[in-house]
């Protein structure tokens, strides 16, 4: 039986397997034809969306504007007391009294220590006594020399002794001139135990202690004194700067300013007091020196500072905030805000730099507005939104 029924099976095996195959191929292609309806539906949004505008970068803007301008010149200064005073004492004797503390603020003439004064008391009294002798002889002699005189005139006296009773008046008158300089001589020494500050100022640390003896030839001294009020910077610039420098003076008073080092903030106001008569080849600078009143004590000696001439004030020039200037292969340039909204590079033409301003000497006119923050998302042609209202720079 199963070799009968074998020749009918075969070929409805075959049959079967020809209409899975159709089903199969049918199914692939409905698949095909719906994706590509839904890509086809698809691509007009994407053509839709490549299509609109790229969004507005914010940045924060600002407007060049024309104003004057002070131009400053920058130094390394060094602070330095108007006059310093080591004091010292001018005659041997043993220290008595120190009449400061240390760091007292001083006047000219007020005591300072105290020499013991005995012995220059007593070399004094004798060089007086030693003229009061000197006159009472020469009293003496004055009467003889006119006694002499009247026996002279009745032959009474030789003419020779009368000649050397004058003689031993005005020897005794030199004498008594001796006796004078011998008693200033002692006077002076005796002032010298008595030391008072020669200037107004403020003392430093005591460099001898009271009970010590102390000479004239000692190196070190008693006491430093420093005046502070005025004070003195030596400051220096380049070379370069001399005729700024030289114009500045000539024009009258010039002003510079005391900045901290730091922090950049102004400590005192002073006026130029002098430039230096050479330059300093090794270095190629130029030693300036300015007087500061110093009333509230913000300068000391020995203190660092940059200083700032003011050499000129550059009238009705272009300004932008420093912070817009982008450095470039070839130089200075900025993001300009175009009517549209969209941005330009600019080369610009860039003088001093100072206070957070820059002056743009060319490539930028007053009125236009340029980009001082955000300019690293920036290239040419980007859209920008204003963040911010416009600063002045």
């Amino acid at each position: 039986m199963t070799d009968t029924l074998e020749p009918f099976q075969k070929p409805a095996l075959a049959h079967r397997r020809y209409v899975l195959a159709g089903l199969s191929i049918l199914i692939a292609v409905s698949g095909g034809y719906v994706g590509w309806q839904h890509r086809a539906a698809a691509n007009p949004a994407a053509a839709t969306a490549s299509s609109a505008p790229s969004p507005a970068i914010p940045v924060s803007v600002a407007t060049a504007e024309r104003r004057d301008v002070p131009i400053y010149l920058t130094g390394l200064g060094t602070v330095q007391a108007f006059n310093t005073v080591t004091v010292k004492t001018r005659v041997d004797g043993e220290l008595v009294k120190v009449a400061f503390t240390e760091g007292q603020d001083v006047k000219a003439g007020d005591l300072l220590a105290q020499i013991d004064p005995r012995p220059f008391q007593a070399a004094y009294d004798q060089a007086v006594a030693k003229k009061v002798q000197d006159k009472a002889n020469l009293a003496n002699v004055k009467l003889d020399l006119q006694r002499f005189s009247d026996l002279a005139t009745r032959n009474f006296a030789p003419k020779q002794q009368v000649d050397t009773q004058r003689a031993m008046v005005a020897q005794l008158k030199a004498q008594i001139r001796g006796d004078q300089a011998a008693i200033d001589s002692a006077q002076t020494q005796l002032d010298y135990t008595t030391i008072k500050s020669p200037l107004t100022g403020r003392t430093g640390i005591r460099l001898v202690d009271q009970g010590n003896i102390v000479h004239a030839t000692d190196a070190t001294g008693l006491v430093v004194v420093t005046q502070l009020q005025p004070i003195s910077v030596v400051f220096t610039l380049p070379e370069s700067e001399l005729t700024e420098v030289q114009s500045a003076l000539a024009a009258g008073p010039v002003r510079i300013f005391a900045m901290d080092r730091d922090s950049d903030r102004q400590l005192a106001e002073g006026t130029l007091a002098v430039l230096d008569n050479q330059i300093a080849q090794t270095t190629g600078t130029m030693r300036l020196k300015g007087t500061f009143p110093n009333k509230d004590g913000a300068l000391w000696p020995g203190e660092f500072l940059n200083i700032r001439l003011l050499a000129r004030t550059a009238p009705n020039v272009v300004t932008v905030p420093s912070s817009a200037l982008q450095r470039g292969p070839n130089g200075y340039y900025a993001y300009v805000v175009k009517p549209d909204s969209t941005v330009e590079t600019r080369p610009l033409k860039v003088g001093q730099i100072s206070d957070g301003a820059a002056i743009v000497d060319d490539g930028m006119a007053a009125g236009e507005q340029v980009v001082t923050a955000g300019q690293y998302r920036l290239q040419p042609g980007a859209r920008v939104a204003a963040s911010s209202p416009a600063a002045k720079g």
